[in-house]
């Protein structure tokens, strides 16, 4: 009997070997395939968006006589320089319409939406002259596609001229003149939007931006502003953050939900894989012993083999197919070796009742408990808890000195 324990452990920790070297395949699998599908990911459809506030500037040049002694003379010379000045900004009102579309690329899914960005910004000429006044339109992503991009003043529209960061233009404005400018246009983004002030500490006076979503499950990141108002609208929601007057240091930001990703589920999957066949051995070999079914240590080695293939079939048929049914055709496949297997050792009523009763629960269940993110680890102490309170309840009256001298005896 311990010869025979002894050799059910090694094809344990054997098998346990092969599930952490699939489970290390798999991860190094997903983070390769991100480095490389993520950068082609944003070249096709958008990287993440961070749109600042329009911008209203004029240019003060001043000219300074300077002294300089040049050969033992002094000669009088003219610097001229020149400084950025910023129109404030009175007041905002902007809406992003997010409208989400995810994108399976080998065994990841990203979260690439679509935006229509709008927005009024009003600025007054407080310099105290006429000016010519530069506006600039910072774009939210360098690697990106804008459709329909227009910028008007006081209902015009403007012609624009395009940096690698930004859209520029000029206009004339008078002193004092209150200038309205409407920007509009539809953009591919990937994982979060973001509206960020545009500095360390920004600030904003008279601001309202209204985001609308047709998806639920959103969430906003670490040290960013939350709505100030929410409500759910059909299958989305409308998010309002309003200020009289906000000086902050963080931006709005709204990250898109993410879809169960195959990759890392997978790998997770197989790393918890030895927690379901060492139940499913311990119970083997309970209800086995109880019943004098003789399973030699070969047995249990074909055993882990069936469970090693629901893993391994998993690995690289998520690739091609979604994530349950491919979970699906694998805890059937494994079932079916099991079951066909154990009706030649053992036969057919074990082999459909106890053992597929057992691998459903240890194998089937509880690997599919980490589709419910944050419950996992609840629902397999739920399960190991129930299954010590049903083995000892069958074998609370068993002398387990009597069972091992039998079981050595026969041996």
């Amino acid at each position: 009997m311990v010869n025979r324990i002894a050799a059910i452990t090694f094809i344990f920790f054997c098998t346990c070997a092969a599930w952490f070297t699939l489970g290390g395949t798999i991860v190094q699998r997903t983070h390769s395939a991100d480095a490389t599908l993520k950068g082609k990911v944003e070249s096709t459809w958008g990287a993440p968006q961070v749109q600042k506030p329009l911008r209203a500037s004029w240019e003060r040049v001043e000219q300074k006589k300077v002294e300089q002694i040049i050969d033992g003379r002094k000669v009088e010379t003219t610097q001229e320089t020149r400084t950025t000045e910023y129109l404030p900004l009175e007041s905002s009102r902007i809406t992003a319409d997010l409208h989400l579309e995810h994108r399976q690329k080998g065994l990841l899914w990203y979260s690439t939406y679509k935006t229509a960005f709008a927005a009024q910004y009003r600025f007054v000429n407080n310099s105290g002259q006429d000016r010519t006044i530069m506006i600039e339109l910072p774009l939210p992503a360098a690697r990106a596609v804008y459709d329909d991009l227009t910028l008007s003043a006081n209902g015009k529209e403007l012609p624009l001229a395009y940096t690698s960061s930004a859209a520029v233009t000029t206009l004339p404005m008078k002193a004092e003149e209150s200038l309205q400018l409407t920007v509009s246009y539809a953009s591919p983004g990937l994982d979060r939007w973001t509206y960020d002030f545009g500095s360390e500490i920004g600030s904003a006076r008279d601001f309202r931006l209204v985001a609308t979503t047709d998806f639920d499950g959103y969430d906003f990141p670490e040290n960013s502003l939350s709505p100030t108002n929410k409500q759910q609208k059909g299958s989305g929601w409308e998010l309002v953050w309003e200020y009289k007057n906000l000086v902050s240091g963080v931006p709005i930001a709204v990250v898109m939900p993410q879809k169960l990703q195959p990759g890392p589920l997978a790998g997770e999957i197989s790393f918890f894989a030895p927690v379901s066949l060492f139940f499913f051995f311990f119970l083997m070999f309970i209800i086995t012993t109880l019943r004098g079914i003789d399973l030699h240590p070969m047995n249990y080695f074909f055993l882990a083999c069936a469970f090693f293939a629901f893993h391994l079939l998993l690995a690289y048929l998520v690739d091609h197919i979604s994530i349950h049914l491919a979970f699906a055709i694998c805890s059937l496949v494994s079932i079916f070796l099991v079951v066909s297997y154990l009706r030649l050792v053992v036969g057919i009523r074990f082999a459909a009742v106890e053992a597929t009763l057992s691998q459903f629960i240890y194998l089937v269940l509880f690997s599919y408990a980490f589709f419910f993110e944050g419950f996992t680890g609840l629902a397999v102490t739920i399960g190991a808890i129930l299954t010590l309170f049903v083995v000892m309840q069958m074998t609370g009256r068993i002398r387990w000195q009597e069972h091992f001298v039998k079981a050595s005896a026969k041996a």
